[in-house]
């Protein structure tokens, strides 16, 4: 699951760094992944690539990686409650000040779409000083898509 992707562009080279909490994925078994990733964005381009991949310390609390979590668990047929509640607990654990999770679409299968949401802690949407971290992602089930929004509160910018 991949995080960040930050693209610094210099005069004669690019230089890639993909923040994921799996790094051993994107690098593969002896490198090859990353190898093959590097040759397909050099043919792309006729500059010097050079790819970085840092691994997210806490994926707890960054919101797309707690999204793409929800939305796989989803896809397996897992509860929506339960994978929702099991993102709040860990994430007020790890040391969220406070996260909100909204679940929209056809949920659990029913023929009418509802949208149903849990929060923990606070989270301020007001006030420019809070460090909120935002993302959405989509889960693709037999019965249609179900998209889940996820904010996390981490404090104030100082």
């Amino acid at each position: 699951m991949v995080a960040d992707i930050i693209i610094r562009r210099l005069s004669n080279r690019l230089i890639l760094s993909i923040n994921t909490a799996q790094p051993g994925k994107v690098i593969g078994k002896g490198g090859e992944e990353i190898k093959k990733l590097r040759e397909e964005v050099k043919s792309l381009i006729e500059r010097d690539v050079t790819i970085n991949i840092e691994e997210v310390r806490i994926p707890e609390l960054d919101a797309l990686l707690v999204a793409q979590n929800i939305s796989g668990q989803i896809t397996l047929r897992i509860s929506h409650r339960r994978a929702m509640k099991r993102a709040l607990i860990s994430a007020m654990k790890i040391g969220a000040k406070g996260i909100k999770i909204a679940c929209a679409g056809r949920l659990g299968g029913t023929e009418i779409a509802r949208t149903e949401s849990q929060h923990e802690g606070k989270v301020p949407l007001q006030t420019l000083n809070a460090d909120i971290d935002y993302a959405c992602a989509t889960a693709f089930t037999i019965y249609g898509t179900v998209g889940i929004k996820v904010w996390i509160y981490k404090g104030t910018i100082k």
